[in-house]
């Protein structure tokens, strides 16, 4: 993620009431392939431009890593009919805010405006898409910016390799591209030449690889017309066949240490291979981690936290992706609690998921909370623009920002444990102690 140009203006009217409602919307393809969302909604005089290009780490070649997660800083430098650093001065002139963020993915940038600068955002837009300025300066400049990004999120921060992946995702793929980490090695990135740089975006950033959205206080009909204004004319891009690379399973235990000089509480870290994030297992285990660690009435805060004292934090989350997903569970020891013995309490939680079923009450309660969370994630005309981008770009069914939580509803006691069982199995898992780095080294 870069810089980001707050609004007052933008923030005190981003909030909608905290209700769930249909969200509305209107979806069609320009002749080149882009793909449009149109969502209206005139509560508040604000607007979110956002486009979602259909390329993140997992498109990246061998010896090349971290292409995209540059380009979220590249694109920025300025295009032929913006000057080189004025991006975000023009923005901050009209009263808005922006921003981009990068998976292993999709890409996604976007302006959330007064909705009487509109045009202004499909304007920049449209040229960050057709007149981008991609020279050895841009590059130059945005390569010191990723490594000192890097530093401070990755090397330099504390669990930095559990956040990021850097410590995990080499241990559990082997073949597919998302064995590599977002952020990319900044040797990938000094090797790299200028041509490299011209040739990934011509391949990945046409308009037939993005999703254009638009949410907030439009009218559909003029918003149409300049859609076709800005983005008709743009050539259609190259042709992106889909990552097709398939995983051996997981068949024994992966046991590994991983080293990080940056803290001094070590911590115990079990790894599962999981389903894409659109099958329906991918959502019980979003339930599961929430079951295990979310917030302090969960069973393993109540029970290795509170109760044994043996831990000081504990942890689990899904990282949900594409092609395969990730489950990460773990603890950080409390003073001189031995790593194996929070393996074996996580264990005894996993076994009480699969030999169980969770209560109706903690049923009902899961239920709540993720009632919750949908109606927070669609609260505001820049969730809701991010949210139509994703459920087109990555699930392939943009309804989702509808008749996701219906997902979840359907979920019952029996799937949690019925996938509890599937999932996480100790032969398939990576078991990883997260240590200091020794005095030594």
């Amino acid at each position: 993620m870069i810089r980001k140009i707050s609004s007052a203006f933008c923030a005190l009217f981003l909030t909608f009431s905290g209700f769930a409602q249909e969200v509305e919307y209107t979806e069609y393809d320009l002749d080149n392939g882009l793909h449009v969302i149109l969502h209206q909604d005139n509560t508040a005089p604000v607007v979110t431009v956002g486009v979602m290009y259909h390329v993140g780490a997992k498109n990246e070649v061998e010896g090349r890593t971290g292409f995209a997660h540059f380009f979220e800083h590249l694109l920025f430098e300025g295009t032929e009919n913006i000057a080189r650093g004025e991006w975000f001065n023009i923005v901050a002139a009209n009263g808005g805010s922006n921003n981009a963020n990068t998976t292993a993915d999709r890409t996604y940038y976007y302006e959330t405006f007064p909705s009487n600068n509109l045009e202004l955002g499909l304007w920049m837009e449209s040229e960050r898409m057709v007149h981008p300025v991609i020279n050895q300066i841009g590059v130059d400049t945005q390569n010191e910016v990723v490594k000192e990004e890097k530093r401070s999120r990755v090397d330099n921060a504390p669990y930095g390799k559990i956040i990021y992946g850097t410590g995990i995702n080499h241990y559990m793929f082997k073949k597919h591209p998302y064995k590599n980490t977002v952020i990319g090695t900044m040797e990938d990135l000094d090797a790299a030449e200028l041509d490299e740089f011209k040739a990934f975006f011509d391949k990945f950033y046409g308009p037939n690889n993005a999703t254009l959205v638009i949410a907030g206080d439009i009218d559909t009909k003029d918003t149409k017309e300049m859609i076709k204004k800005y983005f008709a004319g743009i050539p259609r891009g190259a042709e992106v066949d889909p990552v097709n690379i398939k995983e051996d399973p997981i068949k024994s235990t992966i046991t590994a240490k991983e080293y990080d000089s940056n803290i001094q509480i070590p911590a115990k870290l079990y790894v599962y291979r999981t389903p894409a994030m659109n099958e329906r297992d991918a959502y019980v285990l979003d339930m599961v981690s929430s079951i295990l660690t979310d917030g302090k009435s969960s069973r393993m805060y109540k029970t290795m936290v509170d109760d044994k004292k043996e831990a000081l934090q504990v942890l689990a989350f899904p990282r949900a992706q594409e092609d395969y997903g990730m489950y990460v569970i773990g603890a950080l020891a409390m003073g001189e609690t031995p790593l194996e013995t929070l393996g074996t309490s996580i264990d005894e939680e996993i076994k009480k998921l699969k030999t169980e079923l969770i209560s109706e009450n903690e049923y009902q309660k899961l239920q709540n909370k993720f009632e919750n969370n949908f109606v927070n994630s669609n609260s505001s005309v820049q969730g809701i623009a991010s949210s139509l981008a994703t459920y087109h770009t990555l699930y392939g069914d943009t309804d989702l920002i509808n008749k996701e939580i219906e997902i979840y509803r359907g979920i019952t006691r029996e799937d949690i444990k019925k996938v509890a069982n599937e999932y996480l199995k100790e032969n398939q898992r990576l078991d990883l102690d997260y240590l200091p780095t020794p005095d030594s080294e």
